[in-house]
């Protein structure tokens, strides 16, 4: 009889295909017998699809594959399972049309989880196949587990007084409030949002995630005072629920389902309460690759020539939320060897790569960025990263350290590459210093990615480019082939699905340090930057858009034209 374990369907994989020398190691290690999901951890290491790789599974498994339209149209089966259950398993029961029963997996070696169904139904159930993000789509729409009970004893926990900490405190650890709070932040984690927001207004309790970027309205928990969850929130991150006055920050480390997340909690009093947004940074980002940034081949090259530089800076530039953590990180982990010592200093510690002496800092106790950095020198490192320059001391360390041999990574807040020079030189960093040290500044955005099940291609015409001049500006003509957004149960109806950053990287060459000096002015930078071949961060959103990985309303959405 073949063997249907886990271990011998990776085998197959490796086998089948041929894969690059660093996904085939994940995949080698996606089936250590320390793993609680190893088809999940398995699929994650591959590059295959969701799809791809349930049809992999059910041809291997030799069991019937349903697809999303197939799992909507079934009648669900769900009395007796929990909903943390069910997706915590993906698994998905429901009646088969001869009044038995059915269960769609993603991982047919999961037995505990087929052996539970066939113990909650009394008798055998067939097992189909279906992929994991369309079994996560059918729960998060059909899966209801939601007790009616508690919700009843949350509405009469209602009128506990706000000014009754201590029966405050007993209501933020009762049952409903403790599963409304794990709720949200399982939604979260299926969602893929990086961040919850907790709002109080007169109307009640609003709750938005953001997601690839943008914020999402989602249902209020039903029953729940704003009070309690808030406080629930702030037990979590170890925050004083007395102290409403004043806004606090914290920090935990939470299990949602199997995985473990870290989570930074701020808390802001409003006009209506206190809100609270929770930061979500997962312990196990994935592997760090330049591929994965979305860089062009050109602007892929550059930075694997600056990596390979013994000292100097390189600086990462963008607003909040372009993803310059992500852009470091992956520096960091190609610079990675036994071979050097490489120091962070972060606020806070996004992703824990093993081999790296990472801080964090603590203003509170004196351990500032420009503190952590002189210690740093002592330290004999070759690369160190500091999170962001935001003072004129900061930026004078970072500077004499790349000065004196070692390799510095940071960020800076600048509209664009250029504008990183003359934002330094106002810190008081000499224009002589500059030009020796400075070796290149990479400014990025964050695009959203068209979702591959829906995207829609449009053959442009005279009349799109003369309503739309967006088209025109960018350099579409007439015949030209974009995609636009349309919008399926994947991707939540929005038509987009992840982010791929857009790139503009600014290297020193003879012309730009000609141009340093105390009246430095970014457009004349920009401008012979561009005159010597850099790709801006539009050309390269344009190029994407053209690959019909993203539209032309998320262009301008992140990039202006100069």
């Amino acid at each position: 009889m073949r063997d249907l374990s886990a271990e011998s369907f990776r085998q197959h994989l490796l086998e089948k295909y041929s894969l690059p020398p660093r996904a085939r190691a994940r995949v080698e290690k996606s089936t250590n017998p320390a793993l609680t999901r190893p088809l999940r951890e398995l699929w994650e290491a591959t590059d295959l699809s969701a799809a791809d790789f349930a049809d992999e599974v059910s041809d291997y498994f030799g069991l019937a594959r349903l697809g999303l339209p197939q799992l909507l149209a079934a009648t669900p089966s769900l009395d007796g399972f929990s909903r943390r259950f069910l997706r915590e398993s993906t698994i998905f029961p429901f009646r088969a049309p001869n009044g038995g029963y059915r269960l769609v997996v993603a991982d047919p070696s999961d037995t505990a989880a087929i052996r539970a169904a066939e113990i909650v139904f009394g008798a055998a159930v067939e097992v189909v196949v279906a992929s994991y993000e369309d079994i996560t789509t059918v729960l998060d729409q059909r899966a209801d587990a939601d007790d009616a009970s508690a919700d009843g004893a949350a509405k009469g926990a209602v009128q506990q007084s706000d000014d009754d900490i201590e029966s405050l405190r007993d209501l933020a650890s009762g049952a409903p409030v403790v599963r409304a709070l794990n709720d949200l932040l399982e939604r979260a984690v299926e969602l893929r949002a990086s961040d919850i927001h907790i709002e109080p207004f007169r109307t009640g309790l609003v709750i938005r995630m953001r997601v690839d970027g943008l914020l999402r309205a989602l249902p209020s928990p039903q029953g729940i005072p704003p009070q309690a969850l808030i406080s629930r929130v702030k037990i979590l991150a170890g925050l004083n629920i007395a102290e409403r006055r004043l806004p606090q920050d914290g920090a935990a480390r939470v299990r949602v389902g199997r995985s473990e997340l870290d989570v930074r909690v701020a808390t802001m009093p409003t006009q209506y309460g206190e809100s609270a947004v929770i930061r979500l940074l997962p312990r196990d980002r994935g592997l760090l690759e330049m591929s994965k940034l979305g860089l062009a081949a050109r602007d892929e090259q550059i930075m694997t020539r600056l990596l390979a530089m013994p000292h100097g800076m390189i600086v990462v530039t963008g607003p909040t939320g372009s993803g310059k953590t992500t852009t470091l990180a992956t520096m960091l982990s190609i610079l990675n060897e036994p071979t050097r010592k490489i120091l962070t200093i972060e606020d806070p510690v996004e992703y824990e790569i093993p081999g790296i002496n990472q801080s964090q800092v603590k203003p509170s106790i004196g351990l500032t960025f420009a503190s952590a950095m002189r210690a740093f020198v002592r330290q004999d490192p070759d690369v160190i990263m500091v999170g962001e320059i935001r003072d004129a001391e900061t930026a004078h360390i970072a500077i004499h350290a790349a000065l004196t041999g070692h390799l510095v990574l940071t960020t800076l807040h600048t509209e664009t590459a250029a504008a990183a020079v003359p934002r330094l030189i106002d810190l008081g960093i000499e224009g002589f210093l500059l030009k020796s040290t400075l070796r290149a500044v990479v400014a990025q955005r964050l695009v959203r990615v068209l979702c591959d099940r829906c995207k829609v291609p449009h053959a442009l015409t005279e009349t799109d480019i003369a309503r739309d001049p967006r088209f025109a500006v960018i350099g579409f003509r007439a015949g030209e082939v974009v995609h636009e957004a349309g919008g399926c149960e994947r991707c939540g109806g929005t038509g987009y699905r992840g982010r791929n950053g857009v790139f503009e990287i600014l290297e020193m060459s003879d012309d730009v340090r000609r141009l340093i000096g105390p009246q430095t002015d970014s457009h004349s930078i920009d401008a012979a930057a561009m005159q010597g071949g850099m790709t801006t961060m539009l050309e390269d959103a344009v190029a994407k858009c053209r690959a019909g990985l993203t539209t032309v309303p998320e262009v301008f959405r992140v990039t202006t034209v100069r």
